[in-house]
Parts: structure tokens; sequence; C-alpha cells
């Protein structure tokens, strides 16, 4: 299977970067912040990607959090000071944009993965490689069937030798439309992760955007556990 070119921390080794966010004061991994970058015309714009030349500012708290910031004028004053200068205005919807552009960036990795042949889709298909232990993330569209997820979980627990665990898959925020649309295939309810570094490299991304948006809950029981690691339960 091809390694797809990748911008996240995902089989990085040694020293990682971290950066301060601008309004609780936490350091984190830079991968796991969310960049602001300062347009000519003093306007604020999501950098997910961390491309944008010039100097930024990082975010490491969820959209409610951004929102209310904003709301009570301390949002500027914390990009003034990030920034160095006063030119500065966020956008009222800055909120939906940084939403907007972290769920494009995981769909976007999703696909980048399917080219690479490192997902498999089609209940029987994953089934197959659940039972056979080749699963090292599987996840669910926001609209699947409960049954159809139980289903393919208590496989993987069977092919993982955790029955019992509780482990499960993770239900995205996004509908099957959305998910057939990313990665380009028809009625693609749930998907299977079939290479290591590509389930950390999607569970990164799609991580990010559940966190910012305030479900950052069950990517543990998500994925497999690295050889030599204890079970996770739910």
């Amino acid at each position: 299977m091809r390694t797809p070119p990748n911008e996240s921390l995902a089989g990085k080794k040694g020293h990682t970067p971290e950066r301060r966010c601008i309004l609780s004061g936490a350091h984190a991994a830079r991968d796991d912040l969310i960049r602001l970058a300062l347009g000519p015309g003093g306007d604020v714009a999501p950098d997910v990607r961390a491309r944008a030349p010039g100097r930024g500012a990082w975010l490491g708290v969820d959209r409610a959090t951004l929102e209310t910031a904003q709301a009570k004028g301390k949002l500027r004053g914390a990009l003034a000071r990030a920034f160095k200068t006063n030119a500065v205005s966020a956008p009222d919807d800055l909120g939906e944009r940084i939403e907007a552009a972290l769920r494009q960036a995981a769909l976007d990795r999703l696909g980048l993965e399917a080219r690479a042949g490192n997902l498999v889709t089609g209940s029987e298909r994953i089934e197959t490689a659940a039972r056979k232990g080749e699963v090292h993330a599987l996840l669910h569209a926001a609209d699947a069937s409960e049954e159809g997820n139980r289903k393919l979980a208590q496989a993987w627990r069977v092919g993982l030798e955790e029955e019992g665990s509780g482990r499960q898959g993770l239900v995205l925020p996004a509908p099957r439309a959305i998910l057939s649309l990313a990665l380009g295939r028809e009625n693609v309810v749930h998907v299977a992760i079939v290479d290591r570094a590509a389930a950390a490299r999607v569970l990164h991304a799609i991580g990010r955007w559940r966190a910012f948006i305030g479900r950052d809950a069950g990517l543990e029981a998500a994925s497999a556990p690295s050889p030599g690691a204890s079970a996770v339960s739910d």
C-alpha cells in the first residue's frame, strides 16, 4: 500500500514542535492546534493546514469557547497581541469557517487514503477484513444504522481477540452522502482503514475536527491497539 502525502505528525519521530493557544495560554503540539493567518488587509482566516506565510496565531479551544471569547471582545485582543498589530479583524463567522476547514481537511485525508488503497468500504468486505484482524480503525457515517455499526464492531473485536472489550467504531459527524462524495464512491456507510499509519493520519485529522466541535470522545476506541499495547475499553 502506498503512503499518500501527509502534512500531519503521523510517522514523524523526535521532537514535536509546540505552540501556545492565544486564548487559554496552554501549550500543545503544533499539529494538534489550529493556526490562524493574517491577510494583507488585516483579516484573520483559518489556516488549518498551517501553510500560509507569515506570522500565525494558534488556537487550542473548541468552537463554543472561541465564540464566547469573540462575543466578549477577548479574541480581538488576543489576536492583536499574537500578530503584534491592532490592524486585525476576525470575521463574525470565524468559528463556522474553522469548523468547515477542519471538516474538509478530515474528508480530504480520507480521500487521499482511499486513493492510496488504505481503505475498505462495504459491510461484507469490512466484516471479512475485521475478522482477519486487518482493520486498524473503523468509522461509520452519522446516519449509519446502530445494528450495522454493532455487527461490524463485533467482527472487529473478534479479529483483534478483544471480545468483551467494548471497542466500537467511531461515528463521524457527517452523513453517508458527504462521506461518499469525499471518497468518490457510492453509498459509503462504513469505512475500515487497513494500514496502521493511515489510521493514525485519519484519526488525527478527525480528532482535530471533533475536538473543535466538542465531540472529542471515542477516538481511542475507534483504533486498534498498537502491537504490545493493552486493549482499550469504552
